[in-house]
């Protein structure tokens, strides 16, 4: 999935950890609210830890945790009561810690007393900055040692550090409280039946605690972030639905969605979408273009934004550390990183062989959802030479198929989504030796032939158009030719590096269902596969069935299920006609949802329904996390068969929900530069509000090769 997490991800969280995120901060603590650098928690801005510990003590006593509740993905309370030391059970004292992310941290403590005599309390804080970076808090593999001064003006603890030349610092600002440079220490007596509370703001930087950033400034209550939240409301279709369960689990998603955008720093006006929390709040190609391209029918402006953000840092050179190469798309880029444990050694690395053709791809789906034709436009140059790449380098054997093979040693291994060092491998186990041709890197290549020909046929460029068209029929009959085994009755994952089929049946094979790579002929056989026992937990379909050598239920690509490779697989399968197949899957996954509070997390393990009542978590999962979180959009937009293509003045949809969803009612959706009001009654869908132009059809959307058919069947006639 993302970066180098499943080489070498760190231990878990801990139990009842929490994680809050805005943008590309993030806090990770203890259920009682406390920060343990034992533990991979902190407080990260700009993908460094400028808060390693953060420990509250009353009368010291440590916190007993009651409750943790995250009210936003940037803001929880925590319940917490301090223990008694004269051997009675219940405490007198609750303490409440409501804390907010954004450019660091503000947190409100509010020690309660409701005991029948007045409280003594010590309220002490220690505060810990080991300025690591993402990575070396991940891998566990801290050794820099920063020289740490540490300086007290007023109610502001200043922490400075020194390493090489990198200066770093944070800064605490404590109203109140008797700061000293290991503590700060609030002595306060609390009456019966009273409540005594304080703001403790923390933000990095060494000029004083930037308390700005979390004034309420509009005289409402409302924060930065709560009115950056309340703006993304504004812009995203609001739904009732029969199923309230699934209503609450859409309803997360737009949360986890709103949390996850961050700006492009050179472009504040673009908003992106990160790869997820807590390890991956930054741009990755393949996360960030497939979380946008199932979020469009809720903001198709971030789809936008990511391929203009990607496309200024497409690649120009040949780098071997890196992996930068002329027209590649990036796998990841790291804010501050400066330990050299980053991917290639810096900032962006483009270790991906599919990031580029999905660029592509998504640069299709956005062609049809009514964008300016400028922006289109000033695209293509960057689609051509996502195609030079394709032909150049991503197929440097010239036998058709895209591979790939890591360029040094610290490279990622295996660069598909799957990108974990063991995560393709063949019937027996072995593993796959590079280069390697992913099964769904030849959909995704397909794909981006066909996306780019619609492009040229539209601008009248039929040259290109025609020439791309053929490369596409040859890839498709190519792909149907090799893949293909006959006596398994499913297609090799790969071919490894001597073009011999990797024969594990793997879920891979659904994405080629998505972008109408497989025969017609072939694909009952691929869905019987993609839904056997071996493959279809009950809660979603595995990575790698249940009947292979690799198969491991709590492995991370070998046995696992990922909410976004279904979403994926169930839209396939609709596109094939196999509608039952697809909702067993949305539904399977939205009832795995209700688990976890409507959120789906990034994976989670294989084991059978039949063996637990409940989906059973993957220890170091990212939640929230870009795909997953897009998740539950493309399983119920799908279901509704809903598309459009605004030059064309068309909508489509065609719903097959199942009866269990219930009536489904959407207002605010936007739609040709407008918004639209959706109603769904059984396989009944009414539009109103259409912008002017714009016809509802009831039916299926022309797929992306149909329409390079017609257009080449017009263009020879």
């Amino acid at each position: 999935m993302v970066g180098w997490n499943a080489d070498t991800a760190a231990g878990p969280l801990g139990a009842g950890a929490v994680t809050l995120v805005e943008g590309s901060s993030f806090c990770i603590s203890l259920a009682n609210g406390d920060i343990h650098p034992e533990h991979p928690h902190g407080l990260f801005v700009l993908d460094t830890r400028i808060m390693s510990g953060w420990n509250l003590t009353i009368n010291g006593q440590p916190l007993e945790p009651l409750a943790a509740e995250t009210k936003e993905p940037y803001r929880a309370l925590f319940a917490s009561r301090v223990a008694r030391t004269d051997g009675y059970s219940d405490s007198p004292l609750l303490v409440e810690r409501l804390r907010e992310v954004g450019a660091g941290i503000q947190e409100q403590v509010t020690v309660r007393n409701y005991g029948l005599e007045s409280a003594e309390c010590v309220i002490s804080l220690t505060v810990e900055a080991d300025f690591a970076d993402l990575f070396e808090v991940k891998e566990a593999r801290i050794q820099r040692r920063w020289d740490e001064t540490r300086h007290v003006d007023g109610d502001v603890l200043s922490i400075r550090a020194l390493w090489q030349d990198v200066r770093k610092g944070v800064t605490v600002q404590a109203s109140g409280a008797d700061i000293t440079p290991e503590a700060l220490t609030y002595r306060v007596t609390v009456p019966p039946h009273g409540q005594w509370s304080t703001v403790l703001t923390v933000v990095p930087g060494t000029e004083g605690a930037d308390a700005a950033s979390f004034v309420h400034a509009d005289g409402g209550g409302l924060s930065p972030r709560d009115r950056r939240r309340q703006e993304w409301v504004a812009r995203i279709p609001v739904l009732q639905m029969g199923n309230r369960s699934i209503e609450r689990t859409l309803r997360r998603s737009y949360d986890d969605l709103g949390a996850l955008r961050i700006e492009d720093p050179d472009h504040p006006d673009r908003i992106v979408v990160a790869a997820g929390a807590p390890w991956f709040m930054t741009l990755f190609g393949r996360d960030s273009l497939w979380a946008s391209q199932m979020a469009l029918p809720v903001d198709p402006s971030l789809a936008l934004g990511t391929l203009q953000t990607l496309a200024d840092r497409q690649g120009t050179v040949v780098d071997p550390m890196s992996e930068e190469e002329p027209g590649k798309i990036l796998h990841e880029v790291r804010l501050d990183v400066s330990s050299g444990l980053s991917l290639g050694g810096k900032s962006a690395y483009y270790g991906s062989v599919d990031a580029t053709p999905l660029f592509l791809a998504l640069l299709g789906s956005v062609s049809r959802w009514g964008f300016a034709k400028e922006a289109i436009a000033a695209l293509l140059p960057h689609a051509d030479r996502a195609l030079a790449w394709i032909r150049d380098y991503g197929d440097k054997d010239g036998d058709g198929f895209v591979e790939y093979q890591r360029l040094n040693d610290q490279g990622l291994i295996n660069q598909g989504w799957k990108d974990s060092w063991d995560g393709i491998n063949f019937a027996d186990g072995t593993l796959a030796e590079p280069p390697i041709a992913l099964c769904e890197v030849q959909a995704y290549v397909y794909h981006a032939y066909m996306a780019r020909a619609w492009l040229a046929y539209d601008a009248g460029d039929t040259a290109l158009a025609d020439e791309l068209t053929d490369r596409a029929a040859q890839l498709k009959k190519q792909f149907n030719e090799q893949f293909w085994m006959p006596g398994r009755g499913y297609y090799a994952v790969a071919l490894d590096r001597d073009k011999r089929q990797v024969d594990a049946c793997a879920s891979n094979m659904g994405h080629c269902l998505w972008f109408g790579l497989i025969d017609e002929d072939k694909a009952p056989l691929v869905a019987e596969r993609l839904m056997s026992p071996e493959m279809f937990s009950g809660w979603g379909v595995r990575t790698l069935a249940s009947d292979m050598g690799a198969y491991n239920p709590a492995s991370y690509h070998n046995g696992s299920v990922w909410p976004h490779d279904n979403a994926i697989i169930a839209a396939g399968l609709l596109r094939y006609g196999f509608v039952e197949q697809a909702q067993r899957i949305a539904t399977a996954l939205l009832e795995a949802a209700e688990f976890s509070e409507g959120r789906l997390p990034e994976l989670f393990c294989g084991f059978g329904r039949d063996q637990f009542a409940a989906p059973v978590p993957y220890p170091t999962a990212c939640s929230p996390q870009a795909w997953a979180a897009t998740t539950p959009i493309m399983l119920v937009t799908s279901l509704m068969r809903y598309d459009t293509h605004v030059s064309r003045g068309s909508l489509w949809m065609d719903p097959v929900l199942p009866a269990s969803y219930g009536d489904l009612h959407i207002t605010n959706a936007p739609m040709a530069g407008g918004r639209i009001t959706i109603d769904i009654t059984g396989s009944t869908a009414t539009v109103q509000g259409l912008p002017e132009g714009m016809v509802f059809h009831r039916g299926h959307r022309t797929w992306m090769t149909e329409l390079v058919e017609q257009a080449a069947r017009r263009g020879k006639t």
